[in-house]
């Protein structure tokens, strides 16, 4: 029983952990919030946990197979979150985090809490400070429309 309760602990870690994440997303209008990052550093924390204990019994097993295929997983979720519009890329940002809070999970389901506590709050360093130095759209667009105009003047391959 109280393995049972200790893994049902990692799991709150991890959801707990991934929801802290998603809930700085979505408070910057981004389209994955709490309930999707939690899911994936709760799932990500699971497929670590069942792969390290699920199959100890199994000969020659590689447990590091089932945490390969997470990493491919979760990139592809994220590569579904990013759109190209208009002239720039939208959701890059949003896919890398959920692709780092999926790291977060695994690091949970592996047994290494304060390395994902570290991880999860790097995450939302580089989240926050880090998005306060970036162009916004709306600067964006005027440097490439500035791009755009000199490059017409100067360059045939930049014309309409």
């Amino acid at each position: 029983m109280p393995q049972i309760m200790y893994v049902c602990l990692k799991l709150v870690l991890a959801a707990f952990l991934g929801g802290i994440i998603g809930f700085e997303r979505k408070t910057f209008g981004k389209p994955a919030g709490s309930r999707t990052y939690a899911m994936v550093a709760l799932g990500s924390a699971l497929f670590t946990i069942i792969s390290i204990e699920g199959f100890v019994n199994v000969i020659n097993y590689d447990p590091s197979r089932i945490a390969s295929q997470i990493v491919v997983g979760i990139g592809f979720l994220g590569a579904g979150l990013i759109i190209f519009h208009k002239q720039h890329i939208e959701g890059l940002t949003t896919a890398a985090a959920l692709w780092a809070t999926a790291a977060v999970g695994m690091a949970v389901g592996i047994g290494w809490y304060t390395i994902s506590i570290f991880a999860a709050i790097l995450i939302l360093l580089i989240l926050f400070i880090l998005g306060q130095f970036e162009v916004t759209k709306e600067q964006e667009k005027t440097l490439w429309d500035l791009f755009e105009k000199k490059g017409k003047k100067k360059n045939k391959w930049f014309s309409k």
